[in-house]
This record gives structure tokens, sequence and C-alpha cells, in this order.
């Protein structure tokens, strides 16, 4: 039974699945559309919405914090300087989840586009 299990694990520990939300989050970043699994794109849309908010701050402790999030000195700068001042009129909701038709050919997961909003 699934009683007071809030997220999903996806038969990770904890260090796993925080390096998934961090390359997910990366390639997002860099590319602004990433192309992977519906609960994967629905696991990480939180993790890049925090982001993205810490970015609309701008401030040496949200860079700090960020760079503790993603440790990645370049994706940071980009969130900051170029992700985040386009988000500055909206207050949440950065991101969309579009599912895909096909699934994928290897095992059938459903398939998801997750793109920056704007």
């Amino acid at each position: 039974m699934r009683h007071r299990v809030k997220k999903k694990h996806f038969d990770r520990t904890k260090e796993q699945r925080l390096a998934l939300y961090r390359s997910l989050a990366r390639a997002l970043i860099m590319e602004e559309r990433i192309e992977t699994s519906l609960q994967r794109a629905k696991a990480v849309k939180p993790f890049v919405e925090r982001l993205i908010s810490l970015g609309k701050k701008g401030d040496l402790a949200s860079r700090r914090l960020a760079l503790r999030l993603l440790p990645d000195r370049r994706v940071v700068k980009r969130l900051f300087e170029e992700v985040a001042p386009r988000f500055e009129n909206r207050n949440g909701g950065y991101t969309r989840i579009i599912k895909l038709p096909e699934k994928r050919k290897g095992d059938g997961c459903e398939l998801a586009l997750l793109e920056l909003v704007e």
C-alpha cells in the first residue's frame, strides 16, 4: 500500500533521485525543452519551478542556494541572467508538460515534453 507516500521514488535512493532531478533540470535550463517520460516530467517540475523562483529573486543567497541544488556554474549563470528575467511578471507556472501521442518503443512508457512557458 502507498499510504502516506508523497513522491515517486523511481526505485532509487535519495542521492540517485536528486542526481536524476539535477540532470533533467540542467537539460531543461540549457535546452528549454526536453522529452522524457511523463512520470519523470511530473516529478522534476516542482524542482525546476523552485530553481526559477530562486533565479527571480536574484540575490547572492539565492544564487548560492541554486548552486547547492544545481552545482554547475554555467547553468546557474544562464538561469539567473537569461531564463529567470523572462518570468519577471509571472507568479509560478513557469513550465508546461505536454503529453506525446506515441509511447517509447522499448518499454511502452508514456512520453511527455517538458518545456519552459515563455
